[in-house]
């Protein structure tokens, strides 16, 4: 049985039973919130990108016998595209998001006044073949100060379970307990990241959405996706990762260059996306590191089961 549930018919308008939802469940699926001419817009610089359009350099340009399938045949993700991409720049700040966002975000907070900021965007294509992420929260990687992490998952193909769709357990980001981690043995399904392990799989439910569907799910909700089983069908979604805009972003506390401590440490790599940034005041950094790609065992060398 898939759990779908959409959003309120205004684009980017939810009711408070909705909000409510989203804070109990800890995920909600808003249908059609970007439209079909976005998605085509998105498709159009996915392949722009990997075909090395905007320096950078992991992306390499490629010869022009080069097919726009062939160049999209290798990857899995594409971290950061915002970075040099004016087009995903723009889905980061994607006006119906934002003001889901805004609803949302750190709704389980009682004085959250509606900002949110970003930080990361990863444009997933995920071709046939190409194995998912094993069991994983967010906030494991992305740390905040409130529990506010938040993920806008946008479809850019139906996503289905043949293919690859999300899978989450409804709730199971209420404790605020980040799951310990352990190398996984099932390379057939997952990539190399590790797997969340601990807690109770049976509950898990798949999200199979259409294209234009925006998931959105907070930080230490349980979610995984499999591998894409189909032998024709490409599974693009391009996730945004914001947060209230109040909360510090920790990222590098530990690294001595940055000369802070865990609860001063704040990475200024942000997008502010809804509200005036609180902390404008301290500037902004510009990436240290540029786009980097991620294959897939699918494609160097490792057997993948049928």
């Amino acid at each position: 049985m898939s759990f779908t549930r959409t959003a309120a018919s205004a684009p980017g308008t939810l009711s408070a039973d909705a909000v409510r939802s989203f804070v109990r469940e800890g995920f909600f699926v808003a249908a059609d919130l970007v439209s079909q001419a976005e998605v085509q817009e998105m498709h159009k610089d996915t392949i722009k990108l990997a075909r090395g359009g905007y320096p950078a350099p992991a992306l390499k340009p490629l010869p022009p016998d080069i097919s726009d399938a062939q160049a999209l045949q290798s990857i899995l993700c594409l971290h950061q595209p915002h970075y040099i991409s004016p087009v995903m720049l723009k889905y980061v700040k994607h006006p119906a998001i934002g003001r889901v966002l805004s609803q949302i975000t750190a709704a389980h907070l009682p004085y959250w006044d509606g900002r949110v900021k970003c930080m990361q965007s990863m444009l997933f294509v995920k071709p046939p073949g190409f194995q998912g992420q094993a069991w994983h929260q967010d906030e494991i990687y992305i740390p905040t100060r409130d529990r506010s992490l938040i993920g806008a998952w946008i479809a850019l193909d139906d996503a289905t379970r043949e293919n690859g769709c999300l899978w989450v357990i409804p709730g199971s980001h209420r404790p605020g307990y980040l799951y310990p981690q352990r190398k996984h043995d099932r390379e057939e399904e997952w990539d190399f990241a590790p797997e969340s392990h601990g807690f109770d799989e049976s509950a898990k439910v798949p999200v199979e959405v259409k294209t234009g569907t925006v998931v959105f799910f907070n930080g230490y909700l349980l979610h995984c996706s499999y591998r894409n089983r189909t032998s024709d069908c490409y599974r693009r979604v391009l996730v945004n990762h914001y947060m209230n805009a109040w909360s510090l972003l920790p990222w590098g506390a530990s690294d001595p260059k940055r000369n802070a401590s865990a609860a001063t440490a704040d990475d200024r790599r942000i997008v502010p996306v809804w509200g005036d940034d609180p902390y404008a005041w301290k500037g902004y950094e510009q990436p240290e590191v540029d786009v980097w790609l991620r294959t897939c065992k699918a494609n160097t060398g490792v057997k993948v089961k049928g």
